[in-house]
């Protein structure tokens, strides 16, 4: 209402000069005419009274309800990125603890790839050790058979040579070429 209220005493003010100046002036016309002026304003008045209940309300209404609006908008917008900025913390500690939890596997991975590793090497040592043993028992039996068999072999050229020695009678070269046959003998097999 100020703003009217301004207007009706600025119009007052320069319209009583210009009215006092046109009554002091000649008896003809009047340089104001009174009426009309009177009927412009009060006509201004009713403009500036319409203007204000059906132009400035629905104007400041919109304006008000644009602002409240708006005010809503950045709210919700301060809303949805404190939650976007609580869910990226939420979200990067998901991720720090799958990290850890991925390290935790990798380690309990490769414990168990080194125990395998030493179970693995234990057992094969073990079937090497086994091994060995077996071969060692075999050879101590191709052993013992191949001195069975040496003995056997010495026998019987012992009671062959026993038996040449007894059909013939031994003299010293018969006794050389009986020692040389016997050598002969023992490097062939029977």
């Amino acid at each position: 209402m100020r703003p009217v209220q301004t207007v009706l005493r600025s119009l007052v003010a320069l319209a009583l000069p210009a009215a006092a100046l046109a009554a002091e002036g000649t008896g003809s016309k009047p340089l104001v005419d009174w009426p009309l002026v009177l009927t412009q304003i009060v006509g201004f008045l009713i403009l500036l009274w319409g203007l204000r209940a059906f132009a400035w309300g629905p104007i400041i209404g919109f304006l008000e309800e644009r602002r409240a609006r708006i005010a809503d908008e950045f709210a919700e917008a301060a809303r949805r990125q404190a939650g976007a900025d609580e869910l990226k913390a939420r979200y990067e500690l998901e991720l720090k603890g799958i990290e850890a939890q991925a390290r935790r596997r990798l380690v309990e991975a490769v414990a168990e790839g080194q125990k395998v590793a030493a179970e693995i090497r234990s057992q094969a040592h073990a079937e090497a050790v086994a091994r060995l043993a077996r071969a060692e028992e075999e050879i101590l039996h191709e052993r013992e058979q191949a001195r069975g068999l040496l003995k056997a072999q010495v026998a019987a050229l012992s009671i062959r040579t026993a038996e040449n020695i007894l059909r013939e009678k031994i003299d010293g070269p018969a006794q050389r070429r009986l020692v040389e046959r016997f050598i002969d003998e023992v490097g062939t097999p029977p």
